[in-house]
């Protein structure tokens, strides 16, 4: 093949490639024209740390936990330095990072064996996906877009990494250094976001098998690059120790397993894997919601992607399959189990994409390509409209928020904020829902401490309260506002309180937004919820 031909054919690749990821741009742009995907909490405080960052501040982790690393924050205050603070930078963070992860399922894929037009199906499936992954990679929670990325990045980093099984390995400093980098990554990504343990325990056996001890000198620099990488999170635990162990394994979710032993919560976290988070995976159903979306079609998808893993027993990665593997143990064995909602399935979408590449490849070569472009058209199909179908359902629209109760409708949130400046209420309680977007959102001219409960039965975390500056503002104030979101019980309870204490105030309803001002003085939340 002549030098030009191959720059035709590469240039063909690219072209591609550029257009699969164009499609997935385009995708995200119309969800974000539609006001579709609304502006949670957890969103929120990212844009707040990444503000921050630009102050100054240097947080190591998510506010108010001990795990899920700044990276995402970082990468957002540039964006803020670029473009300015807004919703719209948080996400383009959010595109660019899943088109790094597009780009790197192509090269993940060739390298795993599937040949060009394999690969580029591939991607093609993830770049147009199940709405889980539009949610996630749309919406950030502070690192899942990262993990996708980085995890990508890992595996092309440890196919690299020498020749297997030689009896003798000699290390030069360009193999050496090899190593040390796949170590950095592999512990940045781990400071980033303990999900990348679903790559990074298979990647190490993968490894170990293929070179076994003889590369004891390349583990000793990975092992070094790892520590190096995940520096914050060491000098993290150097300060919390168990803590920070406990919130790595999941004591933060602990709340959300049905019973306290692992026997006891054994069956709800099989049915949390094999069925609530499969369906979610697969797109049978909203990762918010336990109904299918289109029940009878849901079914067919089902069929397919369950025939492409059959298929893919014998034919597909080891490695890809050891993601699958680790995510159920870690269903089973550990509180995470007790999330429904799927989105710890995210990393699963390499192997899914690839495994349904290779059976719909296998398809084409068998003469029945007409079948096999049928199948891509319906998957596509079947997953924009699914993604359509939630950005007209508003709310929820496609939301992080799988507890019906914290569905608010942010449409309101202007209106909120402008009204409180106009009766110069600064400063306040509400709930977790509610404090993070309006702080961003009014450029911190309003904020609030997290201290009231959103759940009906009044169940409440300090964990909620993530911003202990916000808290002490609100302390410090001689007035405060409250704010409640879609819960009737707790808006008479305030009624009551506050007139058993002869306050003055006034109400006022706005969209989902039910607010309490002009107290006549200042009433703590512990008066509110006292013996109740």
């Amino acid at each position: 093949m002549s030098v030009r031909s191959k720059l035709s054919d590469t240039g063909r690749r690219w072209a591609a490639l550029a257009l699969i990821v164009a499609a997935m741009v385009s995708l995200k742009l119309a969800l974000l024209a539609a006001d579709a995907v609304p502006f949670n909490s957890d969103e929120a405080i990212v844009g707040l740390m990444a503000r921050h960052i630009l102050h100054g501040e240097r947080p190591a982790f998510f506010y108010g936990q001990a795990y899920l690393g700044s990276t995402d924050a970082w990468l957002v205050s540039i964006a803020f330095s670029i473009i300015g603070p807004s919703v719209l930078a948080i996400r383009l963070v959010q595109i660019a990072l899943f088109a790094g992860t597009l780009i790197t399922t192509y090269a993940v894929a060739r390298r795993l064996g599937l040949a060009e037009p394999g690969a580029r199906l591939a991607v093609l499936l993830m770049a147009l996906p199940p709405p889980l992954l539009t949610l996630y990679t749309t919406a950030t929670l502070g690192g899942y877009g990262e993990t996708l990325f980085l995890g990508n990045l890992l595996i092309l980093t440890a196919r690299s990494l020498g020749a297997p099984h030689a009896s003798r390995i000699t290390y030069s400093a360009g193999s050496l250094l090899r190593w040390a980098l796949f170590g950095l990554l592999a512990g940045f990504a781990f400071w980033t976001f303990g999900l990348i343990l679903i790559y990074l325990i298979p990647i190490a056996l993968w490894l170990l098998h293929r070179q076994r001890l003889s590369a004891w000198p390349g583990y000793a620099v990975a092992g070094l690059g790892f520590a190096i990488g995940s520096a914050p999170w060491w000098l993290a635990f150097g300060q919390m120790g168990s803590a920070l162990i406990g919130e790595l394994a999941g004591s933060a979710v602990a709340s959300t397993v049905a019973a306290p032993t692992l026997l006891g919560s054994l069956g709800v976290r099989l049915l949390n894997f094999f069925v609530f988070g499969a369906a979610a995976w697969f797109g049978l159903r909203y990762p918010w919601s336990p109904e299918f979306i289109f029940p009878l079609i849901g079914l067919t998808i089902a069929a397919l992607y369950l025939a492409a893993l059959v298929y893919a027993v014998r034919r597909g990665s080891r490695l890809l399959w050891g993601m699958i593997g680790v995510l159920l143990i870690v269903y089973l064995t550990t509180p995470f189990g007790g999330d429904p909602s799927g989105r710890y399935f995210l990393p699963l979408y390499l192997p899914l994409s690839i495994f349904t590449a290779l059976l719909i490849e296998r398809l084409r070569a068998r003469q029945t390509g007409w079948l096999a472009g049928f199948l891509v058209v319906f998957l596509l199909s079947y997953n924009v409209v699914g993604a359509a179908r939630a950005a007209l359902q508003k709310p929820p629209g496609i939301t992080t928020q799988f507890d019906a109760v914290t569905w608010i409708d942010h449409a309101h949130d202007r209106e909120l904020i402008d009204f409180l400046l106009a009766q110069g209420e600064t400063h306040g309680y509400t709930n977790y829902w509610v404090a993070y977007p309006i702080a961003f959102l009014s450029g911190e001219q309003i904020v609030s401490a997290a201290r009231l409960p959103y759940h009906l039965d009044f169940r409440y975390t300090r964990r909620d309260d993530r911003y202990l500056p916000y808290t002490q503002a609100v302390s410090d104030s001689l007035r405060a506002f409250y704010v409640t979101t879609n819960h009737p019980r707790l808006d008479a309870l305030i009624r009551e309180r506050l007139s058993e204490r002869s306050v003055v105030f006034q109400e006022k309803r706005i969209g989902s937004y039910q607010l309490f001002y002009g107290l006549s003085r200042k009433v703590e939340p512990e008066d509110i919820l006292a013996e109740r």
